[in-house]
């Protein structure tokens, strides 16, 4: 077996995971390399659900009862593992949604009906960049589409990275907003956040990062990141779908209007006007998802067992690994940074003029499960001209077995279409 510096006891690890045991195909090993799509989950996770159902099922803040006072504690200890999970300076200033897609789309949301000086109309502009997933750039299009701002954004290098040699020109005096992603979910790359910070704060413009492929994978400091606004989801990162995080500035998030009305984030309500509770609350209209978020405390609970940097740790292994077998397969191109250098654990290919999604189908008959299309970033496809790529991405519980039974797939795949 494959030995490599700086691996997890994956053995210990992926006991904790029933579906790894899973066999598929008459019989053959799952291999799982989905994680960028989403992660698998831990037993902890599914035995923390299972438990609040069973015992604690009720609506949360506002009953007096046991049940209700338990759930809106574990509830709101949820709240208290995030902040501490991405070093939050307040509880306060951590937002419950459903998705990484709702987070951006609040975020825009609330500067489009914003008073100045964070309002966003026709005369200033929101900066995004190339690489971004689509719930990056479709918000921001609606957003320009219905204000009349100016929709700009950073271009990609050939090697899969952001060009950033006009950065000037491209954030300027008119830049309300900066939006962009800090781990690409297609091409892996790690963008150089401070520079980006830097020149948006030399101009006074708002800074927006997505994490949904940092917070899973490495130690997330929305303090150290200097930036306003930072959203990710929990499903990547071993808990529940339904459940995902907006962090923002306590000031920003006091002065900005809320996205969504009803029940819970009101204060007073008369049918003539109605004033609003104070952040988080004033964004989480209506009944939360409550299970979720207890899920995603024992997710984050999980994790931070671990050690977010010894998870990075391995997956910097299995990623250098990973990045030097798939060298050895004839016609396999990378596309993206071809190091395992300032990149995470997701790797985008095509396979000569074999169609992803028939190398896709192929490996999948092998019980090897990645992840074909564009990946909700069809600009990078259209950029490297390309229809779509082939995905394989890893986590904590991902070995080098599973990497070699990859690239053996791929000798099949090659050998099948001939």
């Amino acid at each position: 077996m494959t030995q490599l510096p700086g691996l997890l006891d994956t053995e210990a690890i992926r006991k904790d995971f029933p579906v790894l045991d899973r066999q598929v195909h008459d019989g053959r090993k799952l291999v799982y390399l989905d994680n960028a799509a989403t992660s698998q989950k831990p037993r902890q996770v599914l035995d923390a659900l299972s438990e609040y159902y069973e015992r604690y099922n009720a609506n949360v803040h506002r009953g007096v009862h046991v049940l209700a006072e338990e759930a809106t504690a574990l509830y709101e200890g949820a709240r208290d593992k995030v902040a501490e999970f991405v070093n939050a300076p307040s509880r306060d200033e951590v937002i419950f949604t459903k998705n990484a897609s709702e987070s951006l789309n609040l975020v825009a949301n609330m500067l489009g009906w914003a008073d100045e000086p964070y309002r966003v109309d026709h005369e200033t502009e929101i900066v995004i960049t190339e690489m971004e997933h689509h719930s990056n750039i479709v918000p921001w299009q609606l957003l320009a589409q219905r204000t009349g701002a100016k929709l700009k954004w950073f271009g990609l290098t050939d090697d899969g990275r952001l060009d950033l040699s006009n950065i000037d020109e491209i954030i300027t005096e008119k830049t309300k907003i900066v939006s962009f992603v800090l781990v690409s979910n297609i091409l892996g790359t790690v963008n150089p956040v401070e520079a980006i910070v830097r020149r948006a704060q030399e101009v006074g413009a708002l800074v927006c990062v997505d994490a949904s492929q940092a917070a899973p994978h490495m130690p997330l400091d929305v303090q150290a990141l200097q930036a306003d606004f930072v959203a990710f989801t929990g499903h990547k990162m071993c808990g529940p779908t339904g459940i995902g995080v907006l962090w923002g500035r306590q000031e920003l998030l006091e002065d900005l209007p809320p996205f969504l009305g009803g029940g819970e984030m009101i204060e007073t309500v008369s049918m003539s006007s109605s004033t609003y509770a104070p952040a988080p609350h004033k964004f989480e209209a209506g009944t939360p998802p409550i299970a979720q978020a207890v899920g995603l405390g024992a997710a984050i609970d999980y994790l931070s067992a671990i050690g977010m940097d010894k998870i990075l740790a391995h997956e910097h292994a299995i990623t250098e690994y990973a990045v030097k077998r798939l060298a050895e397969v004839p016609d396999l191109r990378i596309i993206g940074p071809t190091t395992a250098e300032d990149r995470g654990a997701a790797i985008s290919f095509t396979l000569g003029d074999i169609h992803p999604h028939d190398v896709g189908q192929v490996l999948d008959e092998q019980g090897i499960a990645v992840r074909v299309g564009h990946h909700c970033a069809r600009p990078v496809c259209l950029r490297y001209g390309i229809p779509a790529t082939t995905r394989a991405s890893f986590y904590l519980y991902s070995t080098p077995a599973e990497i070699d039974a990859l690239v053996d797939g791929l000798e099949h795949v090659r050998n099948f279409f001939g």
